[in-house]
């Protein structure tokens, strides 16, 4: 396909015509010139292709499908692989259902587990995000099929979604909520991505021009095109000036009306409507690769999404009690034992061609069941208590199915409160009194407050595991799996203690980011804060051992690339996959920065008594912070910790390293700058006991006329002193002719 030479044969009104859909999932074609129609589809766990008339919300029906873990499972895998073995998979969907573009992955970060939409997202940590993100577009795109990386910009929460502003600073901005895009976007190159509906500091991401052509294009350097959000356009011309080429759905010709006028009028450039026809028709052209293909292969690709759900699967607390012998005499007890909730709702939910549940696939000779509660139902039924009791006072032990109704977390809405609920906490607590052995299994999308946490023998976050959910649960249980997901999300003790509590959701349009940089374990660990699970937290059936961390230098300068390898082994009797984490830990003098951050990520098999060394490679960019005043990643000189761990909580592993800064942004002295800052330089030493010389501080101190401390009260104030008020604290002894020229010194040294 000449791009250029369709472009130039094209009418105004066909340019304006292709920014815009032809309905909700096409694109417009050009049958004159040639042009093919893009089909899209909603993703991003499954795909929910509509035949006839669209809805995109998830309320009109879709051809059966394969529905897998959602993107809180997947995370939680800490499994780049695995996560591009799925991609794959709906790669093949899609080609088979003539799917052009699947929409997703979604990549918001985590900022409260209250987003009525962090069933899809990934994680509270932006590099652990964009690097699951990553593995999933490189393995839809293997198979010709493009992605759409969403929802871009901080779409952070579903209340008044369409009409809120983000409001943060720029260093939070790159450091989190921009950072989970752009390594995806660097390094998995997706085909298209998706504008948010809100606005970021006051201005519609679809009207965005810093972030949709300056940050996206400019820096990151993407070449596909952006499409809006279902119904995230406001004014079609400035969108398009903005970097928004793609409208969706259609606006039945409104929009493309508007668009025409602009240009006539002089409102728009041509050129920059010519730019987004280009950009979509490259994706048209990379789109005929992936035509329709034979018939899928649903059952193994179910088996494949029970695989996946099982390495997903969070152990949370185990005291003896997993796995279960098939022996064992099992009551399964709750609603979602047999009918088990796994997935969201909105756009995303798909019209699964086959489901299994625990209870379906429970050796009946040895498990026995009780509903418990009703799933629709907040009030405890006390006929379906008592079931439950019975039968838990019959069983060896007790497993109860607990977790988040539907209409508890979907798209358009959040949460108001943490709380399982009411009668499923009951059902937990009368289960325990009636056997000591119980087991909860949790079918949630966010976390959930557990009151019953310490009367509890086990907990496994089963997440939204997708229709192979059932299956994949038994095989944790009985330990035809051994369970490897690690938590991608801290778990607060409760709802109160997420950093951004009191400003979540804001006043009316307003949304104030007032957490900063500090979201999730970010905030908690700082605090040394008492959580319920933290970021990274994951049980197995057999025991790890971490050894022998080394670093490839002990000096190294911000341009170095810092080799790190680690030793792994499993030291249990059961072989299992070990999730190696990798930290940073930044200087605690200068920078207010987190205590650690997540820069890399393992995840390994090992036999009984087998050991492995990994390897990480960290850049400039895993030691950076972003400063505002310069606008770049800096990493300031100082000794950095290198950690390794199971989680944040847990680091068994640590060393240090020197890191110089090879460019550090040029200080000047001036008289407002103070003797604190400027010794933050031991090389201004000399300087600086020259101009104090001729203060007679040690001779100010000598008394005690202010009390014990009175010299090291000077020299405190001194440290805090701007230099021009040395010429009253000195008594005269220093004139500002002596200030200048101990300025200049310092200024001429090279030390600044």
């Amino acid at each position: 396909m000449d791009i250029k030479k369709i472009v130039a044969e094209m009418t105004l009104e066909e340019k304006a015509g292709l920014c815009s859909g032809a309905d909700f999932w096409h694109t417009k074609a050009v049958e004159r010139l040639g042009v093919e129609a893009i089909t899209m589809s909603d993703g991003p766990h499954g795909l929910r292709r509509q035949e006839e008339e669209g809805d995109h919300l998830g309320m009109g029906g879709s051809v059966p499908a394969v529905c897998f873990p959602a993107g809180c499972a997947t995370a939680a895998s800490f499994d780049e692989t695995l996560i591009y073995k799925l991609g794959e998979e709906l790669g093949k969907e899609c080609r088979a259902e003539g799917v052009n573009v699947i929409l997703g992955p979604a990549v918001n970060v985590k900022r409260s587990p209250l987003c009525g939409r962090n069933f899809e997202y990934y994680s509270e940590d932006p590099y652990l995000a964009s690097r699951m993100a990553a593995g999933y577009i490189k393995g839809v795109q293997s198979h010709g099929v493009g992605t759409s990386l969403k929802h871009f910009l901080a779409n952070n929460q579903e209340h008044r979604r369409m009409s809120s502003s983000s409001e943060m600073d720029e260093r939070t901005l790159r450091e989190i909520y921009l950072a989970a895009f752009e390594e995806a976007v660097k390094e998995a190159k997706p085909w298209t991505v998706m504008c948010s509906y809100n606005r970021i500091n006051g201005t519609y991401a679809a009207q965005n021009r810093k972030f949709l052509t300056d940050v996206l294009r400019g820096e990151w350097e993407f070449d596909g095109f952006v499409v809006s959000d279902w119904g995230a356009v406001n004014d079609r011309p400035a969108d398009l000036e903005a970097g928004l080429d793609l409208e969706m759905p259609s606006s039945f010709g409104h929009n493309d009306a508007r668009i025409v006028e602009a240009v006539k009028t002089g409102r728009l450039s041509e050129e920059v409507l010519d730019q987004a026809v280009e950009r979509i028709l490259r994706i048209v052209e990379r789109s005929r690769q992936g035509k329709k293909t034979a018939p899928y292969d649903k059952e193994a690709a179910h088996a494949l999404a029970r695989k996946i759900a099982g390495e997903c699967m969070v152990l949370l607390k185990n005291e003896g009690v997993l796995p279960l012998s098939r022996e064992t005499k099992a009551a399964f007890i709750g609603e979602f034992a047999e009918n088990p909730r796994y997935q969201g709702g909105g756009s995303s939910h798909i019209n699964s061609f086959k489901t299994e549940s625990a209870w379906e696939l429970a050796d009946k000779t040895h498990v026995t069941y009780a509903q418990g509660y009703r799933v629709k139902e907040d009030g405890t039924d006390e006929a379906l208590l008592k079931e439950a009791v019975d039968a838990a006072k019959k069983a060896d032990v007790a497993v109860v199915f607990a977790g988040l109704p539907d209409s508890y977390e979907s798209e358009g809405y959040d949460r108001t409160h943490m709380r399982l609920p009411e009668n499923q906490n009951a059902l937990i607590s009368a289960v325990c009194e009636a056997n000591p052995n119980t087991v909860v299994v949790l079918h949630n999308g966010s976390p959930v407050e557990m009151p019953w946490v310490d009367r509890v023998k086990g907990i496994l976050e089963a997440y939204l595991g997708g229709q192979a959910v059932g299956g994949a649960v038994l095989d944790i249980l009985y330990g035809d799996v051994n369970p490897s997901g690690h938590l991608a999300e801290t778990f607060p003790v409760k709802l109160e203690d997420n950093p951004s509590y009191l400003y979540y959701q804001g006043e009316g349009d307003r949304v104030e980011y007032r957490e900063g940089i500090f979201v999730g374990y970010r905030y908690y660990d700082k605090k040394k804060m008492e959580v319920l699970f933290p970021f990274g937290h994951g049980l197995s059936y057999t025991e790890f051992a971490l050894s022998d961390l080394k670093v490839s230098a002990e000096r190294i300068r911000d341009t170095d690339i810092l080799e790190v390898s680690v030793d792994v082994k499993n030291i249990g009797s059961r072989p299992g996959k070990a999730v190696v984490q990798l930290y940073t830990a930044p200087p605690k003098e200068g920078i207010i920065r987190p205590v650690r951050e997540l820069k890399g990520f393992a995840k390994t098999e090992l036999a009984p008594g087998e050991r492995k060394t990994l390897h990480f490679a960290l850049s400039k960019r895993a030691f950076s912070y972003y400063d505002a005043e310069t606008g770049e990643f800096r990493a300031p000189s100082g000794r950095y910790g290198i950690e390794a761990g199971f989680s944040s909580r847990d680091i068994l592993q640590s060393c240090m390293v020197e890191l110089e800064e090879d460019r550090p942004p040029g200080t000047r002295i001036g008289m407002d700058s103070i003797f604190l800052d400027i010794l933050k330089k031991p090389e201004a030493m000399p300087y600086v006991k020259e101009i104090v010389a001729k203060m007679d501080v040690e001779g100010a101190g000598s008394g005690e006329s202010m009390g014990e401390g009175t010299k090291e009260m000077l020299e405190s104030v001194l440290g805090y002193m701007p230099l021009h008020a040395l010429v009253s604290f000195s008594g005269g002894k220093v004139g500002f002719a002596d200030i200048e020229e101990f300025i200049r010194k310092l200024n001429e040294s090279g030390i600044f």
